[in-house]
């Protein structure tokens, strides 16, 4: 009797000390990682903001070809980031998928000034990264997603609208509608490798679903895309105190309010 008594205690806590093992490893493999990945095209800026996060004043830089690591601190909580800075280059890009496991959040930076012009190898890249975050396993807790709309500061103003706002309305209208030519030529069977871009992908290459008909970020079923207008003058030292603002003010509070 009393031998039956242990072994079904024992049986009991085995099985609690399993059930405790199995809750712990789901919870730490739902849990964010503490990075913010920088991707986007060549030239799009990444480096510079880093540069401008990380020394408080933007230096000079020239297109990577390697990946850049570093830890920010954000004030004014001086809560600490580690940023990736991934080169845009069409061979090496896709590394980021090397570092998705560890993502907090990703930042798809845009040349807003340039953006008319090569649009569809922009989207081209876009779309392999909201592919990379569609296709995440469930364990997974996404990451946090903008697109900087970067070098604002090249638009000019107007009486309804400030650079910042025109660089994310533009670059939220022309990446909408190149993701949607996309998205149309993969619905009707066509490679989408014949729309410009820049790198050979497979013609299964998703990521583009949307509640609606027409790809819109607002509908994108992958999750919440923010959009933030942003830029950077070399040799001009960063506004941090909180009162004045600089051109990372809105990327700043961003990265502050991540969860």
């Amino acid at each position: 009797m009393m031998n039956s008594q242990y072994l079904l205690l024992g049986s009991l806590s085995l099985a609690v000390l399993i059930l405790s093992i199995l809750l712990f490893a789901r919870k730490k493999a739902q849990s964010k990682g503490n990075s913010l990945l920088l991707l986007g095209a060549p030239d799009a800026g990444k480096t510079a903001i880093l540069s401008t996060l990380l020394y408080k004043q933007t230096l000079p830089t020239h297109t990577s070809m390697q990946t850049n690591m570093a830890n920010v601190s954000l004030p004014p909580s001086n809560k600490s980031l580690r940023i990736i800075d991934v080169p845009g280059h069409p061979r090496i890009r896709d590394q980021f998928r090397e570092y998705m496991s560890d993502a907090k959040a990703v930042a798809f930076v845009v040349d807003a000034s340039t953006v008319s012009r090569n649009g569809s190898a922009v989207a081209e890249h876009l779309h392999h990264v909201l592919n990379a975050l569609t296709s995440l396993p469930p364990s997974q807790a996404p990451p946090v997603f903008t697109i900087v709309a970067h070098k604002s500061d090249l638009l000019k103003a107007s009486a309804n609208a400030t650079s910042e706002q025109l660089s994310v309305n533009r670059v939220r209208t022309i990446l909408e509608r190149e993701l949607d030519k996309r998205k149309a030529s993969h619905a009707g069977g066509v490679g989408v490798e014949s729309l410009g871009g820049e790198g050979e992908e497979s013609t299964e290459l998703g990521g583009l679903e949307c509640s609606g008909g027409e790809f819109k970020f607002a509908e994108w079923e992958g999750g919440e895309v923010a959009f933030v207008g942003a830029s950077v003058t070399v040799g001009k030292a960063a506004v941090v105190d909180g009162e004045k603002r600089d051109g990372l003010s809105d990327f700043r509070e961003w990265l502050v309010d991540l969860p």
